[in-house]
């Protein structure tokens, strides 16, 4: 009986052992993982700043542009809208000059 209780102390001491052993090798494991989560956390929170500053700076030129594109489009529609009446003013003083040419051609001396 003695005997008995000292394998089965044995056999508890043995299994507690593996226990510990066990535990502590699945805390390194969960200490290791907690660890590498965290890396990729503050990497990727600094992507995230990154990805920020970058839609800042595409907001603020898509911004420019469409001002851009409202001066360029009112100096098109100046262009436009004057088109005619400017061609109309260049046929005529074309037709001008070349009638003043032909003035001056006539009058050879």
């Amino acid at each position: 009986m003695e005997k008995e209780a000292v394998n089965a102390e044995q056999d508890a001491q043995a299994a507690y052992e593996t226990f510990v052993k066990d535990s502590n090798a699945d805390i390194e494991a969960k200490q290791r993982d907690i660890t590498n989560k965290s890396e990729s956390k503050a990497t990727a929170e600094m992507d995230l700043t990154q990805a920020k500053q970058d839609h800042a700076g595409v907001m603020t030129d898509l911004e420019q542009l469409a001002s851009y594109a409202g001066s360029v489009h009112q100096s098109c529609d100046f262009i436009m809208k004057n088109f005619d009446i400017r061609q109309t003013a260049r046929d005529q003083e074309i037709e001008a000059l070349k009638q003043a040419k032909a003035i001056l051609d006539g009058m050879k001396v």
